[in-house]
């Protein structure tokens, strides 16, 4: 690993404007590490990673990221409240404003890379104003080798500055906080909030646009690994719907655990060197990998710990959006690099609130690509006051939030791969059974594990009425057996012993999904439409 300190090279950043700094370049993690503890900006835990508290923002603010409207990407990126215009002239002003804030200031950088293939590499400089932040940037980029720094010479720029407040009135932000992207000048432009998250998604989003217009590669929002045969397994899925923890299987090994590209070429990349987890209710029987990896070099968010360093992971006092991020190396059963080839099998993995959707079941390609521009998963209502009501959440592609182009131009591209590549596609309900949230019970975790044990095994038989029952709402076919699960468990409308009922929250469920995809509907083709609910409730 490059874990070399500032000693061995030393950069200017005049080139940035920033001026007389102090600059930290290439600090190991474990440098950077006590440099957070030194300035009082984070505390070890108990099992010896970092904990640091992300300040006001503790997740993503989608409604202040931004794209520099240019030639480069006025006629390519779908406008609107996901990829909101920002003018030139504005962010050139902007971007004086933080390195003007920079300058005279103590500050880390670090050269580092996205895409583990070398024919896709994207280099990567980091500009952070806090330790802890250029330690995230450690964890989540590609670590050049001593060899590979020599001569780097960095495409992208990250411009990362925590406690620099924009003036909307001013600025042309909506709030004081920003994370802006410019793919003429390229540069990642981050201010007014401390959430490591908009580091990662910021590079996801530039990538996102340059893989499809530049490389004809599909970039995904998801997870990976492979199989001991070297089959590839690729899994969607919305945070909270158990795309980490599915994918780190310990009879498997992890590619990645959130961002990848599917190439012309049929090898699937991890973009990044790290993994960034929930840890709500993280516990070592449940999800072994994950807690082991918790040590010196990872970097815990927003959790409560005792004065003794120890974390509950159940206290969400903070936030329910608590994280970790560790390098990829912290997992024992890795890819290396991370490509994988021959992709199998593809998971698009759902938290259904509303407790109708099967826990598995098999996709035609029309329903595939339906399922993907539909992106669902629920979200549960606060508990307080009663409320008990799920809401149904789509984001198109499982990731609209990073994806600079229209939802369906990814869709065609996955469709076309999946066509060429000849993989079976399943949906996985990961949430409710039995009912639905506040009535019912989450699928079991060694249930899911199990289903999706058999499908990449091939013990679910084939596409016929004896192995399948078709879902008499949703139109999916559903597995009537599966080794290691009862077989109740399978059919939603058993599990919730009330037909009328299961029935009305079925059809107010694919009401939503053809409400939802009315805006799609226009662009997407026949078959497309085709893949959607079959039957629906006035």
């Amino acid at each position: 690993m490059a874990n070399h300190s500032q000693s061995t090279k030393t950069i200017s950043l005049d080139q940035y404007g920033i001026k007389n700094a102090k600059v930290n370049y290439q600090l190991s993690s474990d440098e950077l590490h006590a440099e957070t503890i030194s300035k009082g900006q984070g505390v070890e835990s108990s099992s010896g990673a970092l904990a640091v508290n992300t300040g006001e923002f503790t997740g993503r603010s989608p409604m202040d990221r931004f794209i520099v409207k240019d030639d480069i990407t006025k006629d390519k990126v779908w406008w609107g409240n996901i990829n909101i215009a920002f003018d030139s002239d504005k962010f050139q002003k902007l971007y004086d404003k933080v390195v003007d804030y920079l300058s005279e200031k103590e500050i880390y950088v670090r050269d580092s890379y996205a895409c583990a293939d070398e024919d896709y590499k994207l280099n990567i400089r980091v500009i952070n104003e806090y330790p802890w932040s250029n330690m995230f940037a450690y964890n989540m980029f590609l670590r050049p080798t001593e060899a590979e720094l020599e001569n780097f010479s960095p495409e992208w720029t990250v411009v990362n500055a925590p406690g620099f407040m924009a003036d909307p009135e001013v600025d042309g932000t909506r709030q004081h906080n920003f994370a802006i992207l410019d793919f003429t000048r390229k540069i990642a432009l981050i201010g007014g909030t401390g959430y490591t998250g908009e580091i990662k998604k910021g590079i996801f989003s530039a990538l996102n646009f340059i893989l499809p217009v530049f490389k004809d590669t599909l970039p995904m929002h998801c997870s990976a690994n492979v199989g001991k045969d070297g089959d590839t397994s690729i899994f969607f899925g919305l945070s909270g719907t158990g795309k980490t923890t599915l994918s780190t299987d310990p009879n498997r090994s992890l590619i990645g655990d959130d961002e990848h590209g599917w190439t012309k070429e049929n090898t699937v990349f991890n973009f990044e060197g790290g993994c960034y987890a929930k840890v709500i209710n993280l516990s070592q029987e449940q999800e072994p990998e994950i807690f082991a990896a918790i040590k010196k070099g990872a970097i815990l968010e927003n959790v409560i710990m005792d004065d003794k360093g120890n974390v509950d992971f159940a206290d969400t006092s903070i936030t329910q959006n608590t994280r970790v991020s560790y390098p990829i190396y912290h997992i024992d059963n890795i890819r290396k690099p991370s490509v994988g080839e021959n992709p199998k099998n593809i998971f698009f993995l759902t938290a259904d609130a509303f407790g109708v959707l099967p826990p598995i079941s098999k996709l035609t390609p029309s329903q595939a690509a339906y399922h993907f521009i539909s992106g669902y998963t629920a979200k549960v209502a606060g508990t307080e006051a009663g409320v008990v009501e799920p809401v149904p959440s789509f984001s198109a592609c499982f990731g609209a939030p990073f994806m600079p182009l229209h939802p369906t131009e990814y869709a065609d591209m996955l469709s076309k791969k999946m066509l060429e590549a000849g993989v079976n596609v399943w949906l996985i309900n990961t949430g409710w059974t039995g009912g639905p949230y506040g009535v019912g019970t989450r699928m079991k975790l060694k249930y899911t594990r199990a289903m999706i044990n058999a499908a990449l095994n091939g013990d679910l038989g084939d596409y016929t009425y004896e192995d399948y029952h078709i879902h008499s709402v949703f139109g999916v076919a559903q597995p009537r057996s599966c080794p290691g699960v009862p077989t109740e468990v399978l059919s939603p409308r058993t599990t919730w012993n009330d037909d009328k009922a299961y029935y009305t929250m079925a059809f107010k469920l694919s009401n939503a999904f053809r409400e939802n995809f009315k805006k799609f509907e226009s662009y997407a083709s026949e078959e497309v439409r085709r893949g959607g609910p079959q039957r629906y409730a006035f």
